[in-house]
């Protein structure tokens, strides 16, 4: 569109009695403005109507209160809209903690699913590595303290702690054994645990007949199962636990001590040696640590 320019001529009223002969209507506009005011003119004519503008109000401001107001609030609420028109509606607060709550229990959900898996594998695995060693593996023939022959797959099916020593032993052992029977009794109480045979091996056959283990067992566990047998038995029984034993110097009546392993061995019901615990463990400590093997104990494959 050409540029317009603004023509300051008068108003002209056209009567309807003018002389004959005289231009009217649009031919008399055309007589009477210049060229340049005709083009602007043409131009309006052929542009489309515009908008009205509305009249300055005496507020100040274009238009009354309830117009401007109704602008302002058809604008907000056009902003406020959410894009692309006619939307849905954002989530309620209580159905967006929802989603998250449930997101959050299926991660954590998976996350002890995986942390289980890998517990179950690091067990199989530490039990095949025993199983490797070779401790404990093979079978025993020896006497219990009643005179009844016993070997150790009698206690295949039950879970067994197992102490090496001698009746002889003036402090190391008993405490030892004080130990291991405080430890069994604190797992007895728990009666949905399976039930635990303690076992003492004499490591002093020399001296630890059938008769001295019956008297000496007698101070400890009333389930306290003590065993001995011959020197070539009861050193094949403590060398598949490599259980070390060695006597040493008699004084003047004849007396001796016997150095040998501290141990308490913990075995499984397949009668695969599972842990062991040193002087270091108090009762509570054993049978926690029992108490664990127990409640995930998964028999391997043979």
């Amino acid at each position: 569109m050409p540029p317009l320019h603004h023509c300051r001529l008068p108003v002209l009223r056209l009567s309807c009695s003018s002389a004959p002969g005289t231009p009217t209507g649009p031919a008399m506009a055309q007589s009477l403005l210049p060229a340049r005011c005709l083009r602007c003119c043409r131009a309006l004519l052929r542009a489309p109507p515009a908008a009205p503008t509305p009249s300055r109000g005496p507020w100040g401001s274009w238009g009354s209160p309830s117009s401007s107001s109704s602008s302002s609030s058809s604008s907000s609420s056009s902003s406020s809209s959410p894009p692309g028109g006619g939307g849905r509606p954002p989530l309620p607060l209580w159905q967006r903690l929802a989603v998250v709550s449930v997101l959050g229990g299926a991660a954590a959900g998976a996350w002890l699913h995986l942390r289980a898996q890998r517990e179950r594998e690091r067990r199989r695995r530490r039990a095949r590595e025993l199983r490797e060693l070779a401790l404990g593996q093979g079978d025993f023939q020896l006497l219990d303290h009643t005179g009844q022959p016993r070997r150790k797959a009698d206690f295949r099916g039950q879970w067994v702690l197992l102490y090496f020593g001698f009746t002889h032993c003036p402090d190391v052992c008993p405490d030892e054994l004080e130990k291991l029977s405080r430890a069994v009794e604190l797992l007895e109480a728990d009666v949905a645990l399976p039930p635990l045979q303690p076992l003492f091996v004499t490591v002093d056959p020399e001296r630890d007949d059938v008769a001295a283990v019956a008297r000496y067992v007698r101070d400890f566990h009333p389930r306290l199962l003590g065993l001995t047998g011959s020197p070539e038995q009861v050193r094949a029984a403590g060398g598949a636990y490599r259980v070390y034993a060695r006597a040493g110097p008699k004084d003047e009546d004849g007396d001796y001590i016997v150095d040998h392993t501290v141990v308490i061995y913990l075995l499984g019901p397949d009668g695969l040696f599972l842990d062991y615990y040193g002087r270091g463990k108090t009762p509570a400590q054993i049978a926690d640590s029992v108490r664990r093997h127990m409640q995930t104990y998964e028999p391997l494959p043979d």
